[in-house]
C-alpha cells in the first residue's frame, strides 16, 4: 500500500472518520482513472464528471468493506467497486431503451448472417440495408448494443471477482485452463485486429494494451474525444464477431 499501510491498519481498527477521509482523498485519482477508461464507451451520452461522482460512492464502499487480512491489493478491489458504482448509476438513469435487448439480438443475427454470406465483416451500409434502417441508425444501434454489453457484463464481473475476494488467499496462481484461455484470446484478438483500419488499430492498441483513457487517446491522436469514441465503437463492432464467446474481454477494464 506504498506508505499508506499504517493508516490502513489504524482505520481497520478504529474506523475513524478523519482516516477514512484521508483514504478517500488519496485514492480519488483511481476513481478518475476508472471513469476515464469507461468514458470511451459512453461518448457524448454522459459527462465525465457524472461518471466520477458515481465512482466516488464505489470508492467509499470499497474502503468500508476492504479487509487487510485478505491479502488483496486495495486498488484491484476498489477498481471493481468503483466500476460497479458507475454502471449502477448509469443503469438507474434508464436512458437505454427497454427494447434494446431485442434490437441487439437482431443486430447480432444480421452480423452473423452477413458475415457468413459475404465471407467478411459487413460494412455499415450493408448492415443498415439488412436491418432496413439508415446507416446512421445502424451506427447508433451498434453503439447502444455495446453499452448494453458492458452493463450486462458488470454483473458477471462483480459476482465472480467478489467471490474471489471473499475467499482470496494471500498469493494467487492461475490454473492451466485460465492461462490457456488467455493465450487463446490473445491469438484471436491479434488476428482480428489485422483487419482494422490504421486509426482503429491505434485506438484499440492505446485503449486495451496501453490502457490509456479516452482523454489521453484524444491527445495522442490529436482528435476530439468524440471522434475517438466513434472510431472505438466502429472497431468494437468489427471485433465482436471475430472474438465470439471471448467478446467479454472488450468490455473489461
Amino acid at each position: 500500500m506504498d506508505g499508506f499501510e499504517r493508516i490502513w491498519e489504524e482505520y481497520d481498527k478504529t474506523k475513524a472518520p478523519e482516516l477514512k477521509e484521508r483514504l478517500i482523498l488519496y485514492y480519488a485519482p483511481l476513481v478518475k482513472y476508472v471513469a476515464g477508461r469507461l468514458s470511451i464507451h459512453f461518448g457524448d451520452h454522459i459527462e465525465f464528471d457524472e461518471l466520477v461522482s458515481y465512482g466516488i460512492f464505489g470508492l467509499i464502499d470499497a474502503i468500508d468493506k476492504f479487509r487487510l487480512e485478505k491479502g488483496v491489493k486495495f486498488e484491484t478491489y476498489a477498481s471493481l467497486r468503483i466500476r460497479g458504482a458507475i454502471i449502477d448509476g448509469i443503469r438507474k438513469l434508464d436512458w437505454i431503451p427497454r427494447t434494446l435487448r431485442e434490437k441487439n439480438k437482431r443486430l447480432e443475427q444480421a452480423l452473423a448472417e452477413l458475415s457468413a454470406s459475404l465471407g467478411r465483416e459487413p460494412t455499415e451500409a450493408e448492415l443498415a440495408e439488412k436491418l432496413n434502417v439508415s446507416v446512421k441508425e445502424a451506427r447508433q444501434l451498434i453503439k447502444k448494443a455495446s453499452l448494453m454489453s458492458i452493463i450486462s457484463l458488470d454483473e458477471y464481473l462483480e459476482q465472480n471477482q467478489e467471490a474471489s475476494y471473499q475467499g482470496a488467499p494471500s498469493s494467487h496462481t492461475e490454473s492451466p485452463e485460465v492461462q490457456h484461455e488467455k493465450n487463446e484470446i490473445k491469438i484471436i484478438l491479434k488476428d482480428a485486429i489485422k483487419n482494422l483500419s490504421d486509426k482503429e488499430k491505434l485506438v484499440i492498441t492505446l485503449y486495451y494494451f496501453e490502457e490509456l483513457t479516452l482523454k489521453e487517446i484524444s491527445r495522442v491522436m490529436g482528435v476530439s474525444e468524440s471522434r475517438v469514441s466513434q472510431i472505438h465503437t466502429k472497431a468494437l463492432s468489427r471485433l465482436q464477431n471475430k472474438l465470439g464467446r471471448f467478446r467479454y474481454v472488450l468490455y473489461a477494464i
